[in-house]
């Protein structure tokens, strides 16, 4: 078990969105399900609280009523290694009514924000180069899926 998980709170739809995100993520499992106990809140053998994995980071979901939804304040981070997973995550996550947003960013159908980011771009964006740096900045600025070979282009830019 990790120190610290995400928590994330869905209306009544944490247990689609769970398994949604099993199958997004290739390597993820179940790790505990917890369902409504007699005198619980809610329908006795309803979903509660799920803990799983996806990628190895554990992220606990959870039917927690209305009033919290979720906002663009906190959002999940996949760092990819090549534009082919970035493809693949961004279309994904867009299945079945997810928004676009910019940058790399895109709400999924269940209203999850999701950073979609190469992990070239923040040492691209850290480079000691400042003029460097701001090309590759204005490039994403510019995107809404990130491109791996345009971030490269504009860093090389002269």
């Amino acid at each position: 078990m990790q120190k610290i998980s995400p928590f994330i709170w869905f209306d009544n739809n944490a247990e689609e969105a769970m398994n949604f995100y099993l199958l997004v993520f290739k390597d993820s499992k179940i790790i505990r399900v917890a369902r409504n106990s007699p005198g619980a809140p809610g329908p006795e053998g309803a979903f509660l609280v799920a803990t799983i994995q996806l990628d190895g980071q554990e992220i606990i979901l959870m039917n927690g009523g209305p009033g919290h939804p979720l906002t663009d304040a906190i959002s999940l981070t996949i760092n990819c290694e090549s534009q082919e997973d970035v493809d693949y995550y961004w279309d994904k996550l867009l299945e079945g009514g997810g928004k676009e947003i910019a940058c790399g960013w895109l709400k999924d159908k269940f209203g999850l924000y999701w950073q979609v980011t190469p992990i070239i771009l923040p040492q691209l964006l850290s480079d000691q180069d400042k003029a460097k740096a701001a090309r590759v900045m204005q490039a994403m600025m510019k995107m809404i899926r990130l491109d791996i070979a345009a971030l490269k282009a504009a860093a090389d830019a002269k």
